[in-house]
Order: C-alpha cells, then sequence, then structure tokens
C-alpha cells in the first residue's frame, strides 16, 4: 500500500477525451496510480499495454502508473518511448483490451496526461469509462493491492509498427520534403521512414519543446517550417505535434494549409489511386468545400462530434473510408478507425507526388478544393456559454431562413451562402466560433455581428 491521502487528489485533469492538465497542479503521482490501478477492473483485462511520450515528468507518471496496474494484479507490457498512434497499433493489432499513452500531446511541456484505449484501440473517454475512475476516486473506492502483484514486461514493437507504415509509402524521389518534428515523438520514425534527403528542424527528441511548443494549429509554432519550405525550395512542408497523432501541412509557397482541407486531397488516395469511394467523416467545423469536392466522387461526407473519442468511434459505427479533424487528426479504417500523424502524411505525400507527375503543386490542388472565406476558429471568455450559444443561433435563424441545423457539439447552422459552428470548450471557459462564407465581405459582416453580441450583451473578451 502506499501512502498517501485520497482527499488530496486533484480532479481538473478528466476531460471529455482524456485525462490531462499540468502536473502537479492538475493531477499528481497519486491520480496516476489511482488510474492505474482502476484500469484492470474498468476495462475487465489482466494484461495493459503501456507507452510514454518524452516530457521530462513522463518517467515518473509511468512509474506510477505501472505501480498502480502491477497492485491490481494485472500484467503490464511496457513499449518504452511511443508515439500515441504507436499504442494504438500495439492495442489493436496484438489485442490488448487496454492500453495508456502517458502524453499531453500538443500542449507546453508543464502539461502531461494519460490517454487511455480499450479493445481494438477503441478510445476510452469521460463518457465510456473515465468518467467512472473520477467517480471511483471521488468515492475514496478502497484500494486494496492484490495478492499477487503483476509483473512488467519490456515489449518492443518499433519494427512491427515501422513495417505497417512502410507499407503506405509511395515514390517520393521527385519531392524535396522539409519536416518539422516538433522535438516530439515523430523523432521515433521520420528518418526511418523519410530518410536522410528532406530538411529537418525539432529532429532531437527534448520534452522541453526548446524551439516552440508541439502545437502546429497554433501558427507561429509553424513559422520556422514555413521559412524552412521556402529557403528550400520544398514541394511541401510537414509538422506533427508533441506525440504524432496530429500532422500539419506547409504548401511549396511557404502558407499554411487549413487542415479540414486535406481531408479532401485525401479523396485523391484513396478514391482516384485506390479506386475506393465510401463515407467520409469530418467534423463539426470542417468546410463545406470538403463536401463539395469529394461528394462527385462518389464519397458521401458525415458531419460529427469534435475529438477522437467521438470520431474514432463514429468512423468504426459507419465503417467510414478515412476522416479528418480541423485540428489535424486524420483518421483511417486501414488503422483500426484510429488517427495517426505519420500515417495520414505518407497519405498525402503520395498525392503531392501524383500531382507534381502532372505537373500540379500542392497549392494549385488546395486551390480547387478551397472555395470559401474562413474565420478560422475564435475564442470568446464568456461565462455564460449556453446562453450566449442560444441567442446567436436564435438571432441569425430569424433573420435569415436556415438550410441545415444541426445541434451537436454546439450549433452548426448553414445559409445559402454562409455558416457558422459555435461550441462551448469542454476544459475552458471559450466560448468557440467558426465562421465560413461566400466572400471576405460577408466573414467579416457576420464575425462583426458575432463579437457585437458577445461583448454587448455576455460581456465576453477575446
Amino acid at each position: 500500500m502506499y501512502d498517501f491521502n485520497l482527499n488530496e487528489y486533484i480532479m481538473g485533469a478528466f476531460h471529455a477525451y482524456d485525462i490531462r492538465g499540468i502536473y502537479n497542479v492538475d493531477f499528481d503521482k497519486y491520480t496516476v496510480y489511482k488510474v492505474g490501478y482502476f484500469l484492470p477492473s474498468l476495462l475487465d483485462t489482466d494484461k495493459v499495454l503501456v507507452g510514454r511520450d518524452c516530457r521530462v515528468s513522463s518517467p515518473e507518471i509511468h512509474e506510477w502508473l505501472i505501480k498502480g496496474i502491477t497492485d491490481a494484479g494485472a500484467d503490464v507490457y511496457d513499449i518504452g518511448l511511443s508515439t500515441t498512434p504507436m499504442v494504438y497499433f500495439g492495442t489493436a493489432n496484438y489485442g490488448f483490451k487496454a492500453s495508456v499513452q502517458i502524453t499531453a500531446s500538443h500542449n507546453s511541456k508543464e502539461y502531461n496526461g494519460l490517454k487511455v484505449s480499450r479493445e481494438n484501440a477503441l478510445p476510452v473517454g469521460l463518457e465510456t469509462g473515465l468518467g467512472e475512475i473520477k467517480k471511483w476516486i471521488d468515492e475514496e473506492r478502497p484500494i486494496i493491492p492484490a495478492a499477487k502483484k503483476g509483473s512488467v514486461h519490456e515489449k518492443d514493437i518499433h519494427q512491427d509498427y515501422l513495417n505497417f507504415q512502410l507499407g503506405y509509402k509511395g515514390d517520393f524521389s521527385d519531392l524535396k520534403l522539409a519536416f518539422d518534428l516538433s522535438n516530439g515523438m515523430a523523432n521515433l520514425y521520420a528518418k526511418e521512414i523519410f530518410g536522410d534527403a528532406p530538411a529537418y528542424i525539432g529532429d532531437e527528441m527534448d520534452g522541453t519543446f526548446p524551439n516552440h511548443e508541439p502545437n502546429p494549429l497554433v501558427h507561429k509554432n509553424v513559422v520556422a517550417l514555413e521559412e524552412l519550405v521556402k529557403k528550400t525550395g520544398s514541394d511541401i512542408g510537414v509538422i506533427y505535434d508533441g506525440d504524432a497523432d496530429r500532422v500539419m501541412f506547409v504548401d511549396e509557397k511557404g502558407h499554411f494549409i487549413a487542415p479540414d482541407l486535406m481531408i479532401a486531397a485525401l479523396g485523391h488516395y484513396f478514391t482516384l489511386e485506390r479506386g475506393e469511394t465510401g463515407i467520409v467523416l469530418q467534423d463539426i467545423r470542417s468546410s463545406k468545400a470538403i463536401t463539395e469536392y469529394l461528394a462527385p466522387m462518389g464519397n458521401s461526407v458525415h458531419t460529427w462530434k469534435v475529438g477522437r473519442a467521438n470520431a474514432a468511434l463514429k468512423l468504426r459505427e459507419l465503417n467510414g473510408l478515412w476522416g479528418g479533424e480541423l485540428a489535424g487528426h486524420y483518421y483511417f479504417r486501414d488503422f483500426f478507425y484510429s488517427d495517426s500523424g505519420i500515417l495520414a502524411s505518407l497519405l498525402v505525400l503520395r498525392v503531392v507526388a501524383a500531382c507534381k507527375r502532372k505537373g500540379v503543386t500542392i497549392s494549385q490542388l488546395i486551390g480547387k478544393i478551397a472555395k470559401y472565406e474562413n474565420s478560422g476558429e475564435i475564442n470568446f471568455r464568456v461565462e455564460d456559454k449556453k446562453g450566449a450559444m442560444d441567442y446567436i443561433r436564435q438571432y441569425f435563424t430569424t433573420e435569415e431562413t436556415p438550410t441545415a441545423i444541426m445541434d451537436f457539439d454546439g450549433y452548426r447552422v448553414e445559409f445559402p451562402q454562409w455558416w457558422f459552428n459555435i461550441r462551448p470548450s469542454n476544459t475552458e471557459p471559450y466560448l468557440r466560433f467558426l465562421c465560413e462564407a461566400s466572400s471576405r465581405t460577408l466573414l467579416e459582416e457576420k464575425i462583426a455581428k458575432v463579437k457585437d453580441i458577445l461583448f454587448t450583451k455576455f460581456g465576453a473578451s477575446l
């Protein structure tokens, strides 16, 4: 038994998709121990696969997670340093019923967390198990170490996962490539897959992330890659987040490509190269241009909630071919309906290579897809998130007749010339707003009206 006070737990790290927060502020090693202890019971297993990222706090979290799992009488199969998709692969490929990746993904160095999966690499979120563990901790459910502790086994899956990824590698010999590995877990595989010819930055694994935070959705973190692409004359730039489950791209002109548009670009691989059509998943923030581009190819685009805990389950339910999110997650039937930054980049590079052979650049391809002006996600700090959402919806649907209304994950309301999504943050006092319109003038008009409403009626701030 470990000596700690159950009443000292800080539960702010339990979120919709994972457990995550500032380590030793939002959660600590005792929280981790409890999660490890309760996990085998939650998922009815005596074997748990465990991986970790390179953050400074990951070794301690790793130690206490293993203590909890083995005290519950379950065995740990430790794969060591790993990308998050590597854990998904290990879970599904070897038939584990439970796995944990220790990571805070794209967050800055002081953060860490736990991503939990169950059989077939299905995500375990707050509504599918993490909430139960939180309840057991809140209720101070007794910890009684098993009479026979579990064992720890080192499991090397690096080569198996490398071989899986290489199966999707195309002929990139004509491409000039630039990569930003963000000092993160993509370093485990990038040079083995793409070789030494590309230009690399952030190509040393370092959990303090000395070059920039490992979040490519924040533009300042992509500037170095944009400059590298222009300096080297690369055909495309590729940047991964900290745990390599997300990827984003920069075109040959050094311009960032909106990640949702790459969902449409992937149609060139699945439908035009492989000859497959089917259901494609997008999140509620995704551009209308995706449906308009993929539907003529014979694909059906389905819109759903944001986040892996939602997307991976929905893609499996629909037996979709692939899917993606504005945040740079891409999901594949071929990959257990899970997301992988490196796999997504391999497929995108096949598309770029095929286009180059036809004399088409990636910016020209994206130019054919993108038909609308887009605001990107705007965050408003507001306390009455539900009231503000409802007011915005009511205001615009009174002004104009909508063509579609989606009321999950906030609201997505579509009109003939524009649409908006307004949704609450799961973890912060933010209301997230995104708008797309047929012209810049119309877009700016709608954004200005939303700001006016939120500032004057709800006391919002940016």
